[in-house]
């Protein structure tokens, strides 16, 4: 069995993985391969660890027989039409994507932001800065988005007493469903938690922006494409919107000439969400245990319809 690892691990990961499958395959690793060997190496491989470039999957390799993504979304590839059976990371994501959300929030609120740099200056301002800070505790909250980051950042907010309803067009557990149901709530909504993937692009609008009281504060933790960028920026702008946490934004890295960051009330967290120490470990951990149940014929841990897209 010859394995392709497209995902970018450390040394000692990299030395566990082919340690552990020695007795059965052979792994080509895309750190250790020159830049014009990566797709020849993909093209050759029974099994494939990573988020290979989707032009690569044209025409998939007829080698190929089991993927494992290292990421949770996938909605880059969702006009994939693949015969092997493919995985993601499920929710491994989650929890660390809902504590960046909230400390980012609740920095917002509690003005962390400012103080940091007042720190950084050794400006000491102090009692001024008390009359400006807001708190999460008993908020109205939206989440967009029922999945793992979703339940996880509805779980925290628990603590703080807030009052929570999710949005999810076809989990009937949610308690929103469409854009209409959205809008008639957002005036009374003091935060919204977007958690949305790709496939829902431009989701918030320019109209739901507008919806959303002057003091209000919109977080994003799913993608940068699923918000009206310009229009949320005005919104700022003009005092139509409270504050902004921003994980992800439309473009990655942020244009340097992005009015984004300047904002005293915008706080970007730079898509360092799901990140940990042993995310490397984790990875690797998770495509270990797919790679034996594919092995022994048992089901896979999260395995996806790459048609969903989510």
């Amino acid at each position: 069995m010859l394995i392709f690892v497209y995902t970018r691990l450390n040394d000692a990961t990299r030395a566990e993985i082919r340690q552990q499958v020695s007795d059965f395959a052979d792994v080509r690793f895309r750190s250790e391969l020159p830049e014009n060997e990566l797709q020849a190496a993909f093209e050759q491989a029974e099994v494939v660890m990573g988020n290979v470039p989707p032009a690569w999957l044209a025409r998939p390799p007829q080698t190929l027989q089991f993927w494992q993504l290292d990421s949770a979304g996938f909605d880059g590839y969702q006009n994939l039409r693949l015969s092997v059976p493919v995985a993601n990371m499920g929710d491994f994501f989650a929890w660390p994507c809902a504590e960046t959300i909230v400390a980012g929030i609740i920095g917002l609120y509690r003005h962390i932001h400012e103080l940091a740099v007042l720190q950084y200056q050794r400006n000491w301002v102090g009692v001024p800065i008390r009359y400006k800070l807001g708190l999460l505790r008993q908020k109205r909250v939206v989440i967009l988005g029922t999945g793992a980051i979703g339940q996880a950042v509805r779980k925290m907010l628990t603590g703080f007493d807030c009052t929570v309803k999710m949005l999810a067009r076809t989990d009937p557990q949610a308690d929103l469903h469409s854009v209409d149901e959205l809008k008639a709530i957002l005036p009374r909504t003091d935060l919204v938690i977007n958690t949305l993937p790709g496939t829902a692009k431009g989701f918030f609008s320019a109209e739901l922006i507008q919806a959303m009281p002057a003091d209000g504060v919109y977080a994003n933790i799913g993608r940068g494409s699923t918000t009206d960028e310009s229009a949320l920026i005005e919104a700022l702008q003009q005092g139509r919107l409270g504050g902004a946490v921003l994980d992800v934004t439309a473009t990655e890295p942020l244009l340097t000439d992005s009015p984004l960051w300047t904002m005293p009330n915008v706080i970007l967290t730079q898509h360092t969400g799901g990140g940990q120490k042993a995310e490397d470990e984790g990875k690797a951990a998770q495509f270990l245990c797919n790679l034996q149940r594919f092995r022994n014929g048992d089901p896979l841990e999260n395995q996806i319809d790459l048609s969903k897209g989510y």
